[in-house]
Protein backbone atom coordinates (compact mmCIF):
# COMPACT_ATOMS: atom_id res chain seq x y z
CA UNK A 1 0.00 0.00 0.00
CA UNK A 2 3.17 1.97 0.61
CA UNK A 3 4.16 2.49 -2.57
CA UNK A 4 0.73 3.39 -4.36
CA UNK A 5 1.05 6.86 -2.29
CA UNK A 6 1.80 9.74 -4.76
CA UNK A 7 5.00 10.68 -4.74
CA UNK A 8 4.97 13.84 -2.59
CA UNK A 9 2.93 12.28 0.11
CA UNK A 10 5.15 9.89 0.18
CA UNK A 11 8.26 11.61 0.19
CA UNK A 12 6.49 13.73 2.76
CA UNK A 13 6.12 10.82 5.14
CA UNK A 14 9.65 9.86 4.92
CA UNK A 15 11.19 12.83 5.32
CA UNK A 16 9.07 13.61 8.55
CA UNK A 17 9.58 10.02 10.03
CA UNK A 18 13.63 10.17 8.84
CA UNK A 19 13.82 13.95 11.03
CA UNK A 20 11.97 11.94 13.80
CA UNK A 21 14.07 9.27 14.13
CA UNK A 22 17.50 11.60 13.86
CA UNK A 23 16.09 14.02 16.98
CA UNK A 24 16.25 10.90 18.85
CA UNK A 25 20.52 10.89 18.50
CA UNK A 26 21.44 12.55 21.25
CA UNK A 27 24.53 14.39 19.46
CA UNK A 28 22.23 16.00 17.14
CA UNK A 29 19.95 17.42 20.12
CA UNK A 30 21.56 20.88 20.17
CA UNK A 31 21.79 21.20 16.22
CA UNK A 32 18.53 20.45 15.31
CA UNK A 33 17.01 22.71 18.18
CA UNK A 34 17.58 25.82 15.52
CA UNK A 35 15.50 24.38 12.76
CA UNK A 36 12.43 24.87 15.42
CA UNK A 37 10.17 27.60 15.15
CA UNK A 38 11.72 30.23 17.62
CA UNK A 39 9.36 33.22 18.65
CA UNK A 40 10.87 36.37 17.89
CA UNK A 41 13.04 38.14 20.66
CA UNK A 42 13.74 34.76 22.09
CA UNK A 43 17.31 34.92 22.09
CA UNK A 44 16.84 37.45 24.74
CA UNK A 45 14.98 35.83 27.13
CA UNK A 46 15.48 32.04 26.87
CA UNK A 47 18.90 30.71 27.15
CA UNK A 48 20.52 28.69 24.53
CA UNK A 49 17.95 29.85 21.97
CA UNK A 50 19.33 30.06 18.14
CA UNK A 51 16.31 32.86 18.21
CA UNK A 52 14.47 32.92 14.89
CA UNK A 53 15.38 32.75 11.74
CA UNK A 54 13.28 32.72 8.34
CA UNK A 55 14.34 29.53 7.37
CA UNK A 56 12.09 27.96 10.11
CA UNK A 57 9.30 29.04 8.93
CA UNK A 58 9.33 25.30 7.15
CA UNK A 59 11.93 23.44 8.21
CA UNK A 60 9.93 23.34 12.06
CA UNK A 61 7.44 21.20 9.87
CA UNK A 62 9.76 18.50 9.86
CA UNK A 63 10.80 18.09 13.44
CA UNK A 64 8.41 16.53 15.96
CA UNK A 65 8.12 16.06 20.07
CA UNK A 66 7.10 12.88 20.43
CA UNK A 67 6.44 9.72 18.65
CA UNK A 68 2.22 10.36 18.98
CA UNK A 69 2.60 13.42 17.92
CA UNK A 70 4.62 12.66 14.49
CA UNK A 71 2.31 9.27 14.46
CA UNK A 72 -0.92 10.81 14.22
CA UNK A 73 0.33 13.84 11.91
CA UNK A 74 1.64 11.39 9.37
CA UNK A 75 -1.85 9.39 9.83
CA UNK A 76 -3.48 12.60 8.86
CA UNK A 77 -1.01 13.27 5.70
CA UNK A 78 -2.00 10.26 4.66
CA UNK A 79 -5.53 10.24 4.86
CA UNK A 80 -5.97 13.64 3.12
CA UNK A 81 -3.46 14.39 1.32
CA UNK A 82 -2.71 11.74 -1.32
CA UNK A 83 -6.35 12.40 -2.25
CA UNK A 84 -5.28 16.26 -2.66
CA UNK A 85 -2.22 15.16 -4.42
CA UNK A 86 -4.07 13.02 -7.07
CA UNK A 87 -6.93 15.66 -7.51
CA UNK A 88 -3.91 18.87 -7.97
CA UNK A 89 -1.14 17.14 -9.31
CA UNK A 90 2.10 16.79 -7.77
CA UNK A 91 3.59 21.07 -8.14
CA UNK A 92 -0.01 22.33 -6.44
CA UNK A 93 0.00 19.94 -3.43
CA UNK A 94 3.25 20.72 -2.55
CA UNK A 95 2.89 24.51 -2.73
CA UNK A 96 -0.19 24.09 -0.56
CA UNK A 97 1.29 22.03 2.08
CA UNK A 98 4.15 24.53 1.95
CA UNK A 99 2.20 27.63 2.35
CA UNK A 100 0.10 26.07 5.00
CA UNK A 101 3.39 25.35 6.84
CA UNK A 102 5.21 28.89 6.43
CA UNK A 103 1.26 30.65 7.20
CA UNK A 104 0.99 28.34 10.20
CA UNK A 105 3.71 29.83 11.83
CA UNK A 106 3.53 33.08 11.00
CA UNK A 107 0.43 32.77 12.83
CA UNK A 108 1.83 31.50 15.50
CA UNK A 109 5.10 34.16 15.56
CA UNK A 110 2.02 36.89 15.61
CA UNK A 111 0.53 35.12 18.69
CA UNK A 112 3.24 34.78 20.65
CA UNK A 113 4.44 38.14 20.26
CA UNK A 114 1.18 39.96 21.42
CA UNK A 115 1.56 37.15 24.72
CA UNK A 116 5.00 37.24 25.31
CA UNK A 117 5.29 33.72 25.11
CA UNK A 118 8.64 32.35 23.78
CA UNK A 119 8.64 28.53 23.61
CA UNK A 120 9.73 26.84 20.10
CA UNK A 121 7.30 25.30 18.25
CA UNK A 122 7.31 22.42 16.10
CA UNK A 123 5.66 19.92 14.11
CA UNK A 124 3.69 19.24 10.85
CA UNK A 125 0.02 19.87 12.43
CA UNK A 126 -0.27 23.69 10.43
CA UNK A 127 0.61 21.82 7.10
CA UNK A 128 -1.58 18.60 7.91
CA UNK A 129 -4.69 21.16 9.31
CA UNK A 130 -4.07 23.19 5.87
CA UNK A 131 -4.51 19.99 4.30
CA UNK A 132 -7.84 18.81 6.21
CA UNK A 133 -9.07 22.58 5.21
CA UNK A 134 -8.18 21.74 1.58
CA UNK A 135 -9.75 18.28 1.56
CA UNK A 136 -13.16 19.45 3.28
CA UNK A 137 -13.51 22.20 0.65
CA UNK A 138 -12.41 19.71 -2.25
CA UNK A 139 -14.45 16.70 -0.49
CA UNK A 140 -17.08 18.42 1.07
CA UNK A 141 -19.32 15.85 1.13
CA UNK A 142 -17.06 12.85 1.39
CA UNK A 143 -17.85 10.76 4.74
CA UNK A 144 -15.49 10.46 7.43
CA UNK A 145 -14.98 8.13 9.86
CA UNK A 146 -13.24 9.03 13.37
CA UNK A 147 -11.68 7.01 15.53
CA UNK A 148 -12.01 9.06 18.36
CA UNK A 149 -15.16 8.93 18.77
CA UNK A 150 -16.36 6.23 16.39
CA UNK A 151 -18.79 8.65 14.40
CA UNK A 152 -19.12 9.29 10.88
CA UNK A 153 -19.47 12.94 9.52
CA UNK A 154 -19.06 14.93 6.45
CA UNK A 155 -15.76 15.99 5.42
CA UNK A 156 -17.10 19.66 6.11
CA UNK A 157 -18.96 19.20 9.12
CA UNK A 158 -15.84 17.59 10.62
CA UNK A 159 -13.07 21.20 9.52
CA UNK A 160 -15.99 23.46 10.83
CA UNK A 161 -16.03 21.12 14.26
CA UNK A 162 -12.12 20.90 14.31
CA UNK A 163 -11.58 24.83 13.37
CA UNK A 164 -13.94 25.90 16.42
CA UNK A 165 -12.80 23.45 18.89
CA UNK A 166 -8.97 24.50 18.16
CA UNK A 167 -10.53 28.07 18.21
CA UNK A 168 -11.85 27.17 21.83
CA UNK A 169 -8.81 25.64 23.22
CA UNK A 170 -6.34 28.24 22.17
CA UNK A 171 -8.33 31.46 23.27
CA UNK A 172 -9.41 29.72 26.40
CA UNK A 173 -5.42 27.67 27.21
CA UNK A 174 -7.69 24.78 28.15
CA UNK A 175 -4.62 22.25 26.50
CA UNK A 176 -1.60 24.25 26.96
CA UNK A 177 1.49 23.09 25.23
CA UNK A 178 0.15 23.09 22.15
CA UNK A 179 0.21 25.40 19.37
CA UNK A 180 -3.77 26.01 18.39
CA UNK A 181 -3.52 29.45 16.77
CA UNK A 182 -0.69 27.56 14.09
CA UNK A 183 -3.28 25.08 13.35
CA UNK A 184 -5.52 27.80 12.67
CA UNK A 185 -3.26 29.78 10.44
CA UNK A 186 -2.95 26.50 8.37
CA UNK A 187 -6.49 26.15 8.03
CA UNK A 188 -6.68 29.91 7.05
CA UNK A 189 -3.92 30.08 4.76
CA UNK A 190 -5.33 27.05 2.90
CA UNK A 191 -8.64 28.48 2.68
CA UNK A 192 -7.16 31.72 1.52
CA UNK A 193 -5.01 29.80 -1.40
CA UNK A 194 -7.95 27.67 -2.47
CA UNK A 195 -10.28 30.74 -3.00
CA UNK A 196 -7.01 32.15 -5.20
CA UNK A 197 -7.00 29.70 -7.30
CA UNK A 198 -10.61 29.67 -7.70
CA UNK A 199 -11.04 32.79 -8.71
CA UNK A 200 -11.78 33.55 -12.15
CA UNK A 201 -8.66 35.30 -14.05
CA UNK A 202 -9.43 38.73 -15.38
CA UNK A 203 -10.84 39.00 -19.07
CA UNK A 204 -9.72 40.98 -21.59
CA UNK A 205 -12.89 41.02 -23.59
CA UNK A 206 -14.65 42.02 -19.78
CA UNK A 207 -12.51 44.79 -19.34
CA UNK A 208 -13.05 46.34 -22.77
CA UNK A 209 -16.49 46.11 -22.42
CA UNK A 210 -16.38 47.59 -19.14
CA UNK A 211 -14.02 50.61 -20.76
CA UNK A 212 -16.41 51.16 -23.45
CA UNK A 213 -19.41 51.30 -21.40
CA UNK A 214 -17.77 54.07 -19.29
CA UNK A 215 -17.22 55.82 -22.41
Amino acid sequence: MFPRLPKITRTLLIANVALFLLQQLPQLAGFLDQFMLWPLGSQNVVSGSPGFEPWQLLTYGFLHGSFGHVFFNMLMLWFVGAPLEMTWGEKRFLTFYLVCVAGAGLCQLLVTALVGEYYPVLGASGGVFGLLMGYGMIFGNRQMRLLFPPVTMTARTLVILMGVSELVLGYTGWQPGVAHFAHLGGMLFGWLLIRHWRKPPPSNNNRGRHLRSVK
